[in-house]
């Protein structure tokens, strides 16, 4: 297995308080233009959508979600770690719920397993997830949810890691 890691501060002003869906945009131009075309021809891997995932941990999830979920044909699982569309910026959220609930076959056809990992109540992450995960439940798209205690933070991710890869290309 390979694991790329990008630089996904796409130059959004404000940390998470200025991401919007250009931000959101231009990681996903990254993605297809720029990194799995750069690994697929400087590397010997597969590339099909069977040999290849995404995942992302924070703002890496909500980047994960969009690109993930937008291109489920390009990807087997996606791995959102402490991560949730924002439950109070439905400019945001809003279009992504839409495009979910039209494509939840897809999605739920292609990405085995979207994987959802939290750190617990104590993760700044937690209400937002709870609501995006009750929103799926909703429109009837499929996941998978793991918790493990310990808040936002690097202990928690590397735990998500370990059993997010668990589950990866069977």
């Amino acid at each position: 297995m390979i694991i790329a890691m990008l630089d996904g501060n796409m130059g959004g002003a404000g940390g998470l308080a200025g991401f919007n869906e250009n931000v959101l945009k231009s990681f996903e131009n990254e993605l297809k233009q720029g990194a799995i075309p750069f690994i697929e021809s400087n590397f010997r891997v597969e590339t099909d959508a069977k040999h290849r995932a995404l995942a992302g941990l924070s703002m890496g999830g909500l980047q994960t979600l969009y690109a993930g979920i937008k291109n489920n044909e390009m990807f087997s699982s996606l791995g959102v770690f402490s991560s949730g569309w924002f439950a109070n910026n439905t400019t945001l959220s809003d279009p992504q719920y839409a495009f979910m609930k039209t494509n939840a076959s897809a999605i739920n056809t292609n990405l085995k397993p979207l994987w959802i990992s939290m750190g617990g109540k104590e993760d700044i992450a937690y209400q937002n997830c709870q609501i995006m995960m009750k929103k799926f439940d909703e429109m009837g798209v499929k996941y998978q949810y793991s918790e493990y205690a310990g808040g936002h933070s690097w202990p928690v991710w590397r735990h998500d890691l370990f059993l997010f890869s668990q589950v990866l290309f069977k």
